[in-house]
């Protein structure tokens, strides 16, 4: 089989089963929601403070953050599932099939990005309702930069899993992980307006330039600089993810 169909057939049976139970799709949606309802009303009071871009519209400020915290939890965690089909035989009943071991991580991969863009849209659709006005290409954009962030975080989140075989190390080590790139990431104010040395720091962290990218498209901002080190971070950050997952997966499954 052509690792296209077995991409295919990996896809459509992750998918199906994302279908039987769709509470995990809506249980990623519930903390950007949550913020959504009780941060971003805050905004409007710090929307004349300095670093904050003149002239926006708050919530094309934050709304944008949101789809990158979602891609960003939503997409680091889902090693958690590929360490439960380790330990049920499933990944060990793979490997006496033909199916290519990369198309096991591909289409894995495949039905996350689809399940990012269904939650990325339901979030974007529920800003609208808050009062974001943002150009349609700008927010194709930003959906853009969240599928690139799922192919990669994902492709690391399976690599890890197999890498470590349990939750009880996986999850904690990811927490210690997320939760400060979150904060230095800028997802919910812009980091121009942080002390110096604090908009350094964060500079250091790729996912910043994914938020910075993000924000400049939902303004509408379509040759700025920081559109453009987006497009760069998150097309590094893809070929990179890709090429680890893939090679942990022929070499566990070897």
């Amino acid at each position: 089989m052509s690792l296209a169909r077995d991409t295919g057939v990996i896809f459509r049976r992750q998918l199906s089963l994302s279908l039987r139970n769709p509470a995990w799709t809506v249980i990623g949606l519930v903390q950007p929601i949550l913020y959504l309802c009780f941060f971003g009303p805050l905004l409007r009071g710090v929307a004349d403070s300095p670093g904050f871009p003149p002239h926006a519209n708050p919530w094309q400020v934050f709304v944008p953050g949101l789809l990158i915290q979602l891609g960003l939890f939503g997409s680091s965690f889902v090693g958690i599932s590929i360490i439960a089909d380790w330990r049920s035989g499933v990944i060990e009943r793979m490997r006496v099939t033909p199916v290519s071991r990369a198309a096991l991580l591909f289409g894995r991969v495949g039905r996350d990005v689809v399940t990012m863009l269904v939650q990325g849209t339901i979030l974007v659709l529920a800003g609208v309702a808050f009062g974001l006005r943002a150009p349609l290409p700008g927010v194709l954009i930003g959906l853009g930069f969240i599928a690139a962030l799922a192919i990669s975080l994902s492709s690391l989140s399976y690599a890890l899993g197999l890498r470590l075989k349990s939750e009880d190390s996986f999850a904690p080590l990811l927490n210690a992980i997320v939760v400060p790139v979150m904060l230095l990431a800028g997802i919910m104010l812009p980091m121009s307006g942080a002390p110096h040395w604090l908009d350094i720091v964060s500079r250091c962290t790729p996912f910043r330039y994914l938020v910075d990218a993000a924000r400049a498209a939902f303004l509408g901002e379509y040759s700025a600089h920081t559109l453009l080190w987006g497009a760069a971070v998150a097309v590094g950050l893809v070929a990179l993810s890709v090429v680890a997952g893939t090679r942990t997966f022929q070499r566990e499954n070897a």
